[in-house]
């Protein structure tokens, strides 16, 4: 698999951006523009889905963590689900547990928001 490809979903107000491929530096733009979009039409209750991520370098986590407090800010927040076992080792390892919520499924996240 080469790059990145990403999709938005609608789940009602809730967004769910799903990713395929691996996020690093040369791929993450592609994933802040989408986020930055979804935050220009003012939506604040996002998803990410990752089951198809296979590595996260920091630009990529340093996109989630630098847009959390704007979006927690406007009432919304960000949530990861469906993490493979190398990316949730590396998301814990980096202490990330204490500002990202992360599920092991779209359908328990969305419950969250409620």
């Amino acid at each position: 698999m080469e790059g990145l490809t990403i999709s938005v979903q609608d789940k009602g107000d809730v967004k769910v951006i799903v990713c395929k491929g691996f996020i690093d530096t040369t791929t993450s733009q592609l994933l802040e523009n989408t986020l930055s979009d979804l935050l220009q039409k003012r939506n604040y209750k996002i998803i990410i889905d990752l089951s198809d991520i296979d590595y996260i370098s920091s630009a990529g986590w340093g996109i989630f963590v630098s847009e959390i407090k704007n979006i927690r800010k406007n009432k919304g927040d960000l949530k990861l689900v469906n993490m493979k076992p190398e990316v949730v080792e590396i998301f814990e390892l980096l202490d990330f547990t204490n500002i990202l919520e992360y599920y092991k499924d779209i359908d328990e996240a969305i419950k969250k928001f409620k």
